[in-house]
């Protein structure tokens, strides 16, 4: 078995791997550090005849389509096709702590005639649920837990709130309001939101996410997300986001990362209006952190619940 460590958008909806000796005789500097999935010492891959050339949210890959068997714990899919890269654009894959992809999004967001890894989990009768969910710990480096075909309810407080899904394409949902101190600061007429689960940050559009940084203290600096004082943080209201009747509030200490020199970092990135006119924002991590998301694809809807 060979093991690259993945990460699970809930934006993608491919299994990306890194090819080895291609990788390296193409020079990336992603494939320094990082493990590879060599189709040599695989006795039951099969290559395709078809090739991969698309963006993701790191980058252009480019490489090909095989087919193996994929295992994840006791999870076993027969005849998986995954595309293994053989050069990428990234300059940010040689940094982090995972070697590829595997995401959760909807069909539609797949290459055509290339069945996503969760679709052949419910199709070959793996899980009994059409079901799978997130617990992001945020206490522990390691900790946080991907639930196929259900969900433990030990790991959230109360009852899934579910929100209706609004398009089967990304886990896209319509949020009510984002207000501060009952003041409204965005989403004044109901707007999407994407829940990504490979998404660190909450991101907005510029304007509206440069009237949250001013509020909340934050200011710019140079090469780096705005900046904000610690003396002044827990004075600050929670963020809240209200989605179908329900509060969710990020308080200062959710959406700020510690920095040096008594500072810290805003998480929220403006730049939506670039993928969508229309107002969008994307819930990352830093907002699924405090709850646990199930995402049921059976009756295309999202669970909420505040993690324990």
């Amino acid at each position: 078995p060979q093991g690259p460590l993945v990460l699970w958008p809930s934006t993608g909806a491919h299994l990306e791997v890194p090819e080895r000796h291609t990788y390296q005789m193409k020079g990336s500097p992603a494939c320094c550090k990082h493990k590879h999935f060599d189709p040599r010492e695989s006795t039951t891959f099969e290559i395709t005849d078809r090739h991969m050339n698309h963006l993701n949210k790191f980058g252009r890959i480019m490489g090909f389509f095989g087919r193996d068997i994929v295992r994840i714990g006791n999870v076993v899919v027969k005849n998986q096709t995954f595309a293994l890269s053989q050069r990428q654009t990234s300059k940010i894959l040689p940094c982090v702590p995972f070697e590829g992809i595997l995401g959760l999004g909807y069909p539609a967001l797949a290459t055509i005639g290339i069945t996503p890894f969760f679709d052949n989990l419910m199709q070959q009768g793996i899980i009994s649920e059409p079901v799978f969910a997130f617990y992001l710990n945020t206490k522990k480096k390691n900790g946080s837990v991907v639930m196929l075909g259900g969900v433990d309810h030990s790991y959230y407080k109360g009852k899934l709130n579910w929100i209706p899904v609004s398009e089967s394409r990304y886990w896209q949902i319509t949020m009510d309001r984002i207000s501060m101190n009952g003041k409204l600061i965005g989403c004044s007429n109901r707007c999407q939101a994407i829940l990504d689960t490979g998404n660190p940050s909450v991101c907005g559009p510029t304007r509206l996410i440069t009237k949250i940084q001013r509020l909340i203290g934050a200011r710019p600096s140079k090469g780096c997300r705005d900046l904000i004082s610690r003396r002044v943080n827990t004075t600050i209201p929670p963020v809240v986001f209200t989605i179908n009747g329900v509060d969710y509030p990020m308080r200062p200490e959710n959406y700020m990362l510690r920095a040096s020199c008594g500072l810290c970092v805003s998480t929220f990135v403006g730049g939506t209006e670039k993928m969508d006119k229309s107002e969008t924002w994307i819930l990352g991590d830093v907002f699924l952190r405090l709850y646990v998301s199930v995402f049921d694809r059976g009756n295309r809807r999202i669970g909420l619940a505040p993690a324990v």
